[in-house]
């Protein structure tokens, strides 16, 4: 019963550990904060597409308490972009090591350039992109590459039950 328990302890903790794709480190769960007060519901899920000119859902929609609710860094960085995208004005913030976090419909006065610290109020909610329910959208990129933004606020891995005890 022991030698069970061992590799699933050493998968954990390879898990834990292993870099991303392209080599880099992807930050703990639970490391940033999120980005809207209090603590969320989910409307709408992270659902990448299989390649990358499908449709998808490439970030998370976060409940709002109302239009106009502040939206916070997640993690400190630089400002690399304010502005409109198609219809909707978005903020987006480099945080460094190749990840970017960016919210819309998010108003906002900071300039390019700007320095955040993990959270400082970066803009507000404006009305408009889950229908009746205020919301933010929330996208991260690695380069390229989407990643779920709730695997950087909580721990998105299984649980697994290991056993409690092995006999004597």
């Amino acid at each position: 019963m022991k030698a069970r328990t061992i590799p699933a302890a050493v998968l954990l903790s390879m898990l834990a550990i292993a870099p991303a794709s392209g080599g880099a480190v992807t930050p703990r769960a639970g490391t940033w904060d999120w980005p809207v007060a209090p603590r969320p519901a989910v409307v709408r899920a992270f659902d990448p597409p299989d390649k990358p000119w499908l449709s998808g859902h490439r970030g998370v929609d976060l409940q709002t308490a109302a239009d106009g609710a502040p939206v916070t860094a997640p993690e400190s960085g630089t400002v690399s972009f304010v502005g409109v995208v198609v219809d909707r004005p978005v903020i987006t913030v480099d945080h460094g090591n190749g990840l970017r976090s960016s919210f819309e419909p998010v108003e906002s006065s900071l300039r390019t350039g700007a320095a955040v610290s993990k959270g400082d109020v970066i803009g507000t909610v404006v009305t408009g992109h889950c229908a009746s329910t205020p919301c933010v959208h929330w996208g991260v990129r690695r380069g390229e590459d989407y990643l779920n933004p709730l695997s950087l606020v909580t721990d998105l891995r299984p649980s697994i039950l290991l056993p409690v005890g092995a006999p004597g």
